[in-house]
């Protein structure tokens, strides 16, 4: 189940990380991890830093980690039952003790507090937990626990990927709060030059039809229902949607349902280096989630050149920001007749979609994958400083937000 590779001795070793997520699947925070671990690694070429990258999935969601390296596997499924999460958490915490990370980075709110602790009891010196999660997906329970975790010092720090999620914790106290870092998420470009026929092609999509499309988890909050419905009030658009999830059996059955399953496609899971070929065959990418922390998708979309219709989150107009205009169209996706029109004003106004397709463009230098690579190693380095001098993570660590909105 978890693989390893033979270290060097506990003086010789490089510094280890241990990137931690809750399962092993195709999605925006997994997608961070990947860069992130990516650039380190780039550092080590470079002699920057030397670094040695693991990553520990809880479980196995998709096959799509399994080459990778230094990857381990706590159970196969998610546990089901009081004496599989005892074997979870038993397989977990043995797990960490033989990796013997020197940094531990937790991502989403299971991968928080169950990841940390497991940390804290190996002996990991630094833990950084991040705040990928939505606060509509975490549960009352899981927000006390991250709470009581962050009082008791089970992180160093905490880091959030924007100004608004930042502003979700402002109500915490002070000792929870000093812990909080903004470091906004850094994206890989997705743009690829291909014709847009050929694009479709690679997913048997229709060459000569309008295309919406999304790439997200298959996921109630992620509300891809609503693009479904704007097929019914739009008779020659279909949609085609990347990604995999517990709703896709509830979404096909609405496409039969309303009669437009014809104009419904499911393209799958796909790794990073398929997500831009995708993006090349689409007139409009549709984001009509309801929760968010950054919205990813929606950016790599507005970067790679696809005009974007979102919902009207704060967070998503936010980041689909540049120089003081909006990359994106906004609407309250939940109204299909809205919805609707957004998209006909991109479809049939070439000079808008070209200013927000040129808009999006900019979004590379805002969101640097170097940036936060470089945010994160200064974190470790400013902890372990801390930590050597026997201070801890001292209030006034953690960077604060930028001026934008």
């Amino acid at each position: 189940m978890s693989k390893m590779t033979t270290g060097k001795g506990p003086a010789q070793r490089p510094t280890r990380l241990l990137f931690v997520q809750t399962q092993a699947e195709m999605a925006g925070a997994q997608e961070i991890s990947r860069l992130l671990a990516d650039g380190f690694a780039a550092r080590l070429r470079c002699g920057e830093a030397e670094y040695e990258v693991h990553h520990l999935f809880f479980y196995r969601k998709t096959h799509a980690f399994d080459r990778w390296k230094n990857v381990h596997f706590v159970v196969e499924g998610s546990p089901k039952g009081p004496f599989s999460f005892v074997r979870f958490l038993w397989r977990l915490a043995r797990i960490v003790r033989t990796i013997r990370p020197d940094v531990m980075l937790t991502f989403q709110h299971y991968g928080n507090i169950f990841g940390a602790p497991a940390g804290r009891l190996a002996g990991t010196p630094v833990i950084i937990a991040n705040h990928v999660s939505a606060p509509a997906t975490i549960g009352p329970l899981t927000r006390r626990i991250d709470r009581l975790l962050g009082l008791a010092g089970a992180y160093d720090v905490i880091t959030v990927n924007s100004n608004q999620t930042w502003r979700e914790y402002q109500h915490y106290p002070p000792r929870y709060r000093r812990l909080l870092a903004h470091v906004p998420h850094g994206f890989e470009d997705k743009s690829v030059e291909m014709p847009k026929a050929e694009a479709r092609a690679a997913f048997g999509l229709p060459p000569d039809v309008p295309l919406l499309g999304s790439v997200a988890r298959l996921h109630p909050l992620k509300q891809l229902d609503a693009a479904i419905r704007v097929l019914a009030a739009r008779p020659l658009l279909h949609l085609a949607v990347a990604g995999q999830g517990p709703d896709e059996e509830r979404l096909r059955a609405l496409g039969r349902e309303i009669g437009v399953a014809d104009r419904l496609h499911f393209a799958g899971d796909l790794p990073p280096s398929r997500v831009g070929v995708f993006l090349a065959g689409l007139d409009v990418f549709v984001f009509p989630t309801l929760a968010e922390t950054f919205g990813l998708a929606a950016v790599e979309a507005a970067q790679a050149g696809v005009p974007v219709v979102a919902n009207d989150l704060p967070v998503l107009r936010e980041v689909l920001e540049s120089e003081g205009e909006e990359c994106a169209l906004f609407v309250d996706a939940a109204n299909t007749g809205d919805f609707a029109a957004a998209i006909d004003r991109l479809l049939g106004d070439p000079v808008l979609a070209a200013r927000k397709i040129a808009l999006g463009r900019r979004l590379a230098a805002r969101y640097s994958v170097r940036n936060m690579v470089e945010a994160y190693a200064s974190l470790i380095r400013r902890v372990r400083g801390a930590e050597a001098a026997g201070e801890g993570a001292a209030p006034g660590l953690a960077p604060r937000p930028s001026s934008r909105p």
